[in-house]
This record gives structure tokens, sequence and C-alpha cells, in this order.
């Protein structure tokens, strides 16, 4: 199955646990790591105030079921010091988010697929459609690169 993973760390040593998510994502019986887009520096969505994250996505080939494939990527994250926290958009060591498994939509308490708010943040759309622009969102019917088109493009501070 063709797979799509968002990664993202905005504390510690971004560079290194996102290296080692993708290493230990690649290293995975079932998984094959397929192709990784530049990262990206972006600014942290809601929250407390935070510093910035480094954001890519990664394309795998997987033979693992879809809740295999979640399981997988939250033991990562637990490796990579991850810890649950009642804040939503807290800071993060390591973020690991399943944006497209093949064209399935899935729709439960635990797993949302497509990444219920992907069509919304340029920081998944940017590194997403690096790789596959013309891959088309099942549910919306778009493509990657038109959603990111439709995104208001932010302006830059001056002076």
């Amino acid at each position: 199955m063709r797979v799509f993973i968002g990664v993202g760390s905005n504390e510690g040593d971004r560079l290194a646990r996102i290296s080692a998510a993708v290493q230990a994502l690649g290293g995975t019986p079932g998984v094959r790591l397929v192709q990784m887009a530049p990262l990206l520096e972006t600014e942290p969505v809601g929250g407390p105030p935070q510093g910035l994250y480094l954001n890519t996505v990664v394309e795998l080939d997987t033979t693992l079921a879809p809740h295999e494939l979640l399981s997988v990527l939250q033991a990562i994250e637990r490796q990579l010091g991850r810890r649950p926290s009642p804040e939503r958009w807290a800071p993060r060591p390591i973020d690991l988010d399943v944006l497209l498994y093949g064209d399935q939509v899935i729709r439960e308490p635990d797993l949302s697929v497509p990444h219920p708010r992907l069509h919304e943040r340029r920081f998944v759309l940017e590194p997403l459609a690096q790789l596959a622009p013309d891959l088309v969102h099942p549910v919306l019917g778009e493509t990657i690169a038109t959603l990111l088109d439709r995104l208001p493009v932010r302006a830059l501070p001056v002076g």
C-alpha cells in the first residue's frame, strides 16, 4: 500500500529526531521507505508559545494494516521521547501522522485517514506536493497540488 506520513518536531534536536524516526520507519518489517520531501521550518499551529517546527512528509510502501502502522508510529514517538499531553497542539519532540493510506477513507476514534486537516495545512501540503502533486485526495477529489494552490500565501514580515 502506498502511504504518506507527516513528520514534525519542535523540541530538542529536531533534525536528529526526524532522522531517527525516518530510520526507524525504514527499518520496520513490512515497511519500505520510498522517498522523503525536503525539510521545511514552520511556525507552530495553535497551542502555547513554542519553537519552530521542522516538517517533512515521507512516502512508504507497506504491507501493514492501517492500525498496525499507527501502532508502529506511536511506538516510534514514545522511543523518541513523546509523552501524552493534555494540551492540544503542545510542543512535540516528534509527531508522526498518517496522512494518506492509499485511497482508503477511515473514520474511527483512534484513526482518521485522510488526515482530517490535511487540506488546511501548508506545512503538510507543501512537502506532500513535492512527492506526489497529482495524487488525488480520496474525499475531496482534488489533487494535492490543487489543494496547495487554494491555500492563502502567508505574508512574510517586512523589515
